[in-house]
C-alpha cells in the first residue's frame, strides 16, 4: 500500500506524510477522533470561521517540525532519521489527549488530570500496539531524551505547536493580529549547547510572535463572549453530573455516561484501562447531542442553560482589573432567586465570578534564547530593545463576573 500521501492544507498548502509509521498513526482511531474536536471550542460563536479541528492543527505542527529539522540539519546539526521520525511523532501526537471542547471542559470530564497526562497515556498505549516504535518519541515528548533541544521543538515557548496554532487560529478566525512569520522564525533557528536558539537577525520576528500571542489571547482565546459560552458549557456539565449522581434519569451517549454518572479519581483513570478506552471515543458530538436533548429536561436549570447555549443566549461577562462589586453580585443573586424561584446555591448557575490570566511569555519556563552575533546567548527580554517585552513577561490577571442579562434588564 502506498503510504506516501499528501494533504492539502489551507494554511501551508501541501503537507507530506513522511513515513509509513506516521501514516499508520494518522489512520489510527485515536488520532482520527481529533477530526471531531474543534481546536477552539466555542469560539465559532464569535468568529464563525473557527471550525477547524485538533486534527488540522496536529498535521500543521507536524509540517512545521519537518521544516525545523531541515533547517537545523542545513546548519550542521546531526539529527538521525530515527530522531527525525521520533520528534515528528511526538509533535503529531502532542494533543491526542484532548477531550471534547478541549480547555473548556478539561477539568469537567476527569478532575485533576490534564490533557498532557492523557496524551502521555495514549502514547504509551500506542507504543504497545506498534511494538515499541514510539519509545524514542515518548522520551522526547516527556523530556527524558538526552538531546534536550528536540523536546524544546515539541514543548517550549517557541515550539511548533504554538507556531501552528497562532497561524491557524488567526487564519480561521480572520483575526490578522495573530499572523506570525513562522517560515522566517524557523529559518532563524539554531542549536547552542543543546538548547534551541534564535539567531539575532530573527529577533524582530520573535517580538512579533510574542505580541501576536498576547493579542490573540485577548481578542480570541479570552474574548468575553467565548468565555461566556465556555462557562455556560461548564455549568451545564456540572448540573447534569449533579443530577446523574443523585440518581436522576438523564440522557447521555454511552461514552459520556461513564464520565457523568460516576465520580472518577485521578488514580482510577490512570490505572484502570477501560476509562482511557472510553475517553478515546469521546468528542464534541457526544456533548452537543446531550445538550440538545437536555434542553427538554424536567430540571428547569439544566433545560434553560442548554436552550440558552443552543440559541446563543449567553451570559453577560464583565471583565475588570479589580474584583467585582460584592453588593452588585448580591443584588444579581437576589434577582436570580426571585426570577427563577431557586435557592441561593442554585443561583450560582446564573451569577458567579472567576479570574482569567494571560501570559504571553513566562521567563524561566523554557526561555526563548537569542544567539547574538558575538556567540553569546541572551534571553529575548534582555536581547530586545523593545521595552514592551518586559511587560509581556508579566502575568496579567483580570476578574470576570458572569450573569444573565435578564437579571438587570427587566
Amino acid at each position: 500500500m502506498n503510504k506516501k500521501k499528501i494533504i492539502n492544507d489551507p494554511v501551508y498548502g501541501f503537507i507530506s506524510i513522511p513515513t509509513d509509521l506516521i501514516f499508520d498513526l494518522i489512520e489510527h482511531p485515536y488520532f482520527q477522533r481529533l477530526r471531531y474536536i474543534k481546536q477552539l471550542g466555542m469560539t465559532h460563536l464569535v468568529y464563525p470561521g473557527a471550525l477547524h479541528t485538533r486534527f488540522h492543527h496536529a498535521l500543521g505542527a507536524m509540517h512545521l517540525m519537518g521544516l525545523a529539522i531541515e533547517t537545523l540539519r542545513n546548519k550542521g546539526q546531526e539529527i538521525s532519521d530515527q530522531e527525525e521520525e521520533a520528534v515528528t511523532v511526538a509533535i503529531l501526537l502532542h494533543d491526542i489527549g484532548h477531550g471534547p471542547f478541549s480547555h473548556a471542559l478539561e477539568e469537567s470530564i476527569v478532575v485533576n488530570i490534564s490533557h498532557e497526562d492523557i496524551s502521555a497515556m495514549i502514547m504509551q498505549k500506542l507504543n504497545i500496539q506498534f511494538n515499541g516504535q514510539l519509545t524514542m518519541a515518548i522520551s522526547i515528548f516527556d523530556g527524558t531524551y538526552h538531546r534536550a533541544f528536540l523536546h524544546q521543538l515539541v514543548s517550549s515557548q517557541l515550539d511548533m505547536d504554538r507556531m501552528d496554532y497562532l497561524n491557524r487560529d488567526s487564519f480561521f478566525t480572520g483575526v490578522s493580529e495573530g499572523v506570525i512569520s513562522s517560515d522566517r522564525i524557523i529559518k532563524m533557528l539554531n542549536v547552542k549547547d543543546d538548547h534551541v536558539v534564535v539567531e539575532e537577525k530573527g529577533i524582530y520576528s520573535i517580538e512579533k510572535f510574542l505580541i501576536a500571542r498576547r493579542l490573540m489571547y485577548w481578542q480570541v482565546y479570552l474574548h468575553k463572549t467565548v468565555i461566556a459560552a465556555e462557562q455556560m458549557l461548564v455549568k451545564i456539565l456540572k448540573r447534569s453530573r449533579e443530577l446523574a449522581l443523585q440518581g436522576e434519569q438523564i440522557f447521555t451517549t454511552p461514552a459520556l455516561s461513564k464520565f457523568l454518572k460516576e465520580p472518577i479519581s485521578r488514580e482510577a483513570f490512570m490505572n484502570e484501562d477501560h476509562y482511557l478506552e472510553t475517553f478515546a471515543t469521546l468528542d464534541d458530538t457526544d456533548i452537543m447531542a446531550a445538550v440538545k436533548v437536555w434542553a427538554m429536561h424536567d430540571c428547569a436549570i439544566l433545560s434553560k442553560l442548554c436552550r440558552d447555549l443552543v440559541n446563543r443566549d449567553l451570559y453577560k461577562v464583565d471583565i475588570t482589573n479589580e474584583p467585582p462589586d460584592q453588593q452588585f453580585i448580591a443584588e444579581l443573586t437576589a434577582a436570580a432567586i426571585k426570577k427563577y424561584g431557586i435557592s441561593e446555591k442554585d443561583a450560582a448557575y446564573y451569577v458567579f465570578e472567576d479570574t482569567i490570566r494571560n501570559n504571553a511569555y513566562k521567563p524561566g519556563d523554557g526561555n526563548i534564547m537569542i544567539l547574538m552575533k558575538n556567540g553569546s546567548v541572551k534571553d529575548i527580554t534582555a536581547a530586545s530593545d523593545n521595552s514592551n517585552l518586559e511587560a509581556l513577561a508579566k502575568t496579567v490577571k483580570k476578574y470576570i463576573l458572569c450573569y444573565k442579562k435578564e437579571l438587570i434588564y427587566k
